[in-house]
């Protein structure tokens, strides 16, 4: 090849001798030469997810190896450096803050360092999104790739999900069936190996996202990490990224319109989390990509369920991948007719070229598309006069639920309650038993101050449970209503991802225990039953919420977010596009 890379613009500058020495000096000391540096190979970023602090991407520090091979057997050079550590499990007061901070930190390293095209390395829930979105405002040749699901969880012979379970050992728990010793174990065997979840929770769902947007290897997403098959993916991944960068295949050609409505059509397909329609439009914001909330309706709502995975079904991730994973998926799909098949993919052919003729070995785990577990899938998107904007997730509404809310007659799908407000999950774990609330099964749980700016950065806490005293007489689940978000594992049909925030004066803020809240499904409305005058003094008297604090990287996360609806990206960074493709200035 004779055109010139990027990174000689480090390495091999002759008409700058002073510069190139500076660069190429420190890059010597450690054992690479000076004939590899200026040889005109592509230099090859590994973006490293993987640390002691994010379990569920440990996997990397391994596979970075096999990627290391890949990049060389290619006639690359590879470059490993750290990402700013993202997991979901660790991090309080929530990991939804460290996306945008991680994202930021990508960015300007791949604008500013001698590389020419990166591998990024996903997992946990949020460091799919943030390299995504990095990728596509520096726009260089990228190729996402995740550590894997952990292999099944068993727990007295039956198959336990990773996070899933959490919330049925709660309930246990509650109701006194089960002990704390017994809650503990219950749960840690769900993960009983390296990667993350085993569910279709937020990390499983947007890996495949990624897969579907065409930002993988075809395969890639659902094997699980300790598969040989992870490693061989790793390799092949090293590989295809040095071809990309010859191809000038960068995420702009690959990140379309018609794949963001691809990634919606699959999030329904898979029964994947709440958390994909914040991630996904980030990172259509960061390419350019005009893609609206309305749109996950608008292309998703009446998609069927085809994947039978926990939460919204029986299987975890072991039986998905074996049976096929996302391309079985995608063969459906696209024979139904509704996948974009032009769009491009990182392996260099369209989406009908890879997956047109696929099909599932397992006709239990991954479903044909005329006999699914479910017919209409996707996600309803509301508005009313409490927000513009919340989801719920029409996969996870359990017949328990639908026949208790949803199933009157003359009144199907719509359902009033009398409202019981919380001011954020500390609120409600000190309340949620106080017998003075009066709780019963025609009550709706409330929880707001939990969005971007209120938390900060949006808890997931809005599956609550009914008061202990329910779940003992069999009333297990209550409607539940926030501005926060829930783990992608929770089956729970809550009312979600409110857009505007409480924090910034929606119609949360004024809702107050004791009213009265209709929730119509069929209309796509949640609407405060007050008038206009009572509606109109309340926010008269409403006071600024107080925010406190406390690290510098909050007030300046704070300053910046926008909502839910549109990504809750930092929205000055939305206007920064495709970065690399100017050469920042010299150091010197």
């Amino acid at each position: 090849m004779d055109r010139r890379l990027r990174s000689q613009s480090w390495f091999n500058d002759r008409d700058n001798p002073g510069m190139t020495a500076l660069y190429l000096e420190r890059y010597l000391n450690y054992g690479l030469t000076k004939d590899e540096l200026t040889s005109g190979k592509p230099i090859i970023g590994i973006a490293q997810t993987g640390s002691d602090l994010s379990p569920c991407n440990r996997v990397h520090l391994d596979l970075a190896a096999r990627l290391r091979d890949g990049i060389r057997d290619a006639g690359g050079i590879a470059f490993e450096f750290p990402v700013h550590p993202i997991q979901e499990t660790g991090r309080r007061p929530t990991a939804a803050l460290d996306r945008n901070l991680a994202y930021l930190g990508l960015v300007e390293i791949l604008h500013g360092y001698p590389l020419d095209g990166v591998i990024l390395t996903t997992g946990c829930d949020k460091t799919t999104p943030a390299c995504l979105m990095a990728a596509a405002t520096v726009d260089m040749p990228a190729i996402a790739m995740n550590g894997g699901p952990m292999l099944d969880g068993y727990w007295n012979g039956r198959l336990v999900g990773s996070g899933t379970v959490i919330w049925e050992a709660r309930r246990l728990h509650a109701a006194g069936e089960i002990d704390y010793d017994e809650f503990i174990g219950m749960v840690a065997a769900s993960a009983p190996s390296a990667g993350h979840c085993n569910t279709m929770g937020t990390a499983s769902s947007m890996n495949a996202l990624a897969e579907a947007l065409g930002m993988m290897l075809p395969g890639a997403a659902a094997i699980p990490a300790p598969y040989r098959e992870r490693g061989q993916m790793a390799y092949e991944t090293g590989r295809r990224i040095v071809d990309m960068v010859w191809e000038e295949l960068t995420p702009s050609k690959i990140m379309t319109r018609a794949a963001f409505e691809n990634a919606i059509v699959v999030n329904s397909a898979i029964g994947g989390s709440t958390n994909c329609p914040i991630h996904v439009n980030a990172i259509a914001r960061h390419m350019g990509v005009e893609l609206a909330i309305e749109d996950w309706q608008t292309f998703g709502h009446d998609i069927p369920l085809l994947v039978n995975v926990q939460p919204a079904g029986e299987y975890l991730a072991e039986g998905y991948h074996r049976a096929g994973g996302l391309p079985a998926v995608m063969g459906e799909l696209i024979r139904a007719g509704k996948i974009n098949t032009d769009a491009m993919t990182v392996a260099g052919k369209t989406m009908g070229e890879l997956h047109g003729d696929t099909v599932a070995s397992d006709r239990d785990v991954i479903r044909a598309y005329d006999n699914p577990l479910l017919e209409e899938a996707g996600f309803v998107v509301l508005s009313g006069n409490l927000f513009d904007s919340a989801i719920m997730k029409t996969s996870v509404i359990s017949d328990h639920f639908r026949e208790r809310y949803l199933s009157r007659p003359g009144q199907e799908n719509v359902f009033e309650g009398r409202a019981i407000v919380f001011e954020g999950p500390e609120d409600y774990h000190d309340r949620i038993n106080d017998p003075a609330l009066n709780i019963d099964e025609n009550c709706l749980l409330f929880v707001r101050g939990c969005g971007p700016v209120g938390y900060p950065g949006s808890a997931e806490v809005v599956n609550m449970q009914p008061p202990d005293s329910l779940i003992k007489a069999g009333v297990i689940e209550l409607p539940t209503i926030g501005d926060g978000r829930q783990s992608g594992t929770s089956g729970s049909p809550s009312i979600l991802n409110a857009s505007p925030e409480s924090a910034v004066g929606s119609g949360l803020a004024i809702l107050q225990t004791g009213d009265s809240v209709r929730i119509d499904l069929n209309a796509r409305r949640v609407d405060l039953l007050i008038g206009e005058e009572e509606m109109a003094a309340r926010r008269k008297a409403l006071k600024p919420v107080e925010l406190e604090n406390q690290t510098p990287w909050q007030e300046i996360y704070r300053g910046a977010v926008g909502q839910l609806a549109g990504g809750g990206c930092l929205e000055l960074a939305t206007h920064y596009r495709q970065v690399a493709r100017k050469l920042p200035r010299h150091s010197h």
